[in-house]
């Protein structure tokens, strides 16, 4: 099949700008089929050359050439990943310059618990407590350095200014960072899929990893980017009744949530992935119109499973259920899995971690104790693990897994662990089903 493979190969067809039509044409044509009819193509532009001379020699100076279409190198496509454990070859790490508070909005107040309200009132819009952030820089510059230790390839998205008051025709916002690249992007087989999102401050959010995607993009890579939400006041139940814990888990259970079904949004970081099957949740910036527009895109080589969990504020899936090997996944006791029972049925090994040990003092603005399950696997026998949460070391001692301690305590105090800083972008391994 021309279309299919580890990575789709391009022929490079060189035209000139101000040349005959039929150079055009053939540019297009050379960069959508590829090899299959090079022949074709080649002669097509032959037959055009000689046109596009005459009009470059009648017109030098609008005579520019260039490289349409990169011509991928005969290697394996620089994105692949397949599943959560394979061996981890290159990652994008995020950011946490710049990082600034959201706008205290509907959509952001229904993903935050009251405590934090009052600091969301104050800071929304500014920048994240200087020091503090000041510290999660250096966290993440240090885990960064214990990737490549770890001998793996690691890329950052731009530096971007988040400050920046930006208005559509439904909204104003300003931005808030390029922190958490697993809520954004997703990689499927050799494809890079760009979330949506959900929260006005982050529609912008795809722009600091554009110039990555677009060198992933001529080197081979597919990517696709799900349609952007237009963030109008229908999106959101404006009337939200959030009020106190019991509220939250009355209306999860009864499948409501702030994000209506007026439009497709969804953050990356709801799917996890084991091969043939990826698992996502229905939560407060996950829809079923975005779930099932990832539903048909993926169809028919991989199959999307909504499951459930008592949890009074799903948010990303991967604090909550996170897969870690074939057959092999944690999940959060205090928010138990409805469906865990098919898991069971296909021989699983349900593992409950054990209780976080972050203190209590600590600021978590956007995000719960549990980060402490949100790990990062470099390959089957070594997990990257907060440093500090020995409890877990054991656990994954008693697993047979390597840790690999590191401290980003700072950093999880802007809404993630180890998964969420991530996205891998290149694992070593094959396509198979590990779920019937």
């Amino acid at each position: 099949n021309l279309w299919r493979g580890p990575c789709r190969k391009m022929l490079r067809v060189r035209c000139l700008r101000g040349g005959s039509r039929g150079a055009e044409a053939a540019h297009l044509i050379g960069a959508m089929l590829g090899r299959a009819v090079t022949g074709w193509v080649q002669s097509a532009f032959q037959s055009s050359s000689s046109s596009a001379a005459a009009a470059s020699a009648a017109q030098p100076h609008r005579a520019v050439e260039e490289d349409a279409v990169t011509e991928p190198a005969e290697h394996e496509c620089p994105v692949c990943a397949y599943n959560e454990w394979d061996p981890l070859e290159e990652v994008i790490v995020g950011r946490a310059e710049n990082a600034r508070v959201p706008p205290f909005t509907v959509e952001v107040k229904a993903n935050t618990y009251e405590k934090h309200w009052p600091f969301y009132q104050k800071y929304g819009g500014q920048t994240f407590p200087k020091d503090h952030l000041k510290k999660a820089v250096a966290e993440i510059e240090e885990m960064c350095n214990i990737l490549r230790m770890e001998g793996v390839t690691v890329q950052r998205p731009e530096l971007v200014d988040w400050s920046f008051e930006y208005k559509t025709p439904d909204f104003n916002s300003t931005g808030m960072y390029a922190a958490m690249p697993r809520d954004i992007l997703m990689v499927v087989g050799n494809e890079i899929i760009e979330a949506p999102m959900a929260w006005r401050s982050r529609f912008f959010e795809y722009r600091a990893y554009r110039p990555l995607i677009k060198e992933y993009f001529r080197k081979g890579a597919k990517w696709t980017t799900a349609p952007k939400p237009t963030m109008a006041d229908k999106l959101y139940d404006q009337d939200y009744p959030i009020r106190t814990v019991e509220d939250r888990h009355k209306l999860a259970a009864q499948g409501k949530f702030v994000t209506t079904e007026h439009e497709p949004c969804f953050d990356a970081a709801d799917f996890i992935r084991a091969g043939r099957d990826l698992f996502v949740q229905r939560s407060q910036v996950t829809n079923y119109m975005g779930i099932e527009w990832m539903r048909r895109h993926l169809a028919p080589d991989y199959k999307v499973h909504i499951i459930s969990f008592k949890d009074p504020n799903p948010m990303h899936i991967d604090a909550t259920f996170n897969i870690i090997g074939p057959g092999l996944v944690l999940s959060n006791p205090d928010r138990p899995c409805r469906q865990v029972e098919m898991f069971e049925k296909a021989g699983w090994n349900v593992v409950k971690p054990p209780t976080p040990l972050i203190p209590d003092d600590h600021p978590l603005w956007m995000s719960s104790k549990w980060l402490s399950m949100n790990v990062l696997m470099l390959d089957p026998g070594r997990v990257m693990v907060d440093a500090n949460e020995h409890t877990i070391h054991k656990m994954f001692q008693n697993l047979g897994i390597k840790t690999i301690k590191v401290n980003i305590r700072h950093a999880n105090s802007l809404g993630g662990g180890f998964h969420c800083w991530t996205t891998d972008v290149r694992r070593r391994g094959t396509l198979e089903s590990y779920f019937n």
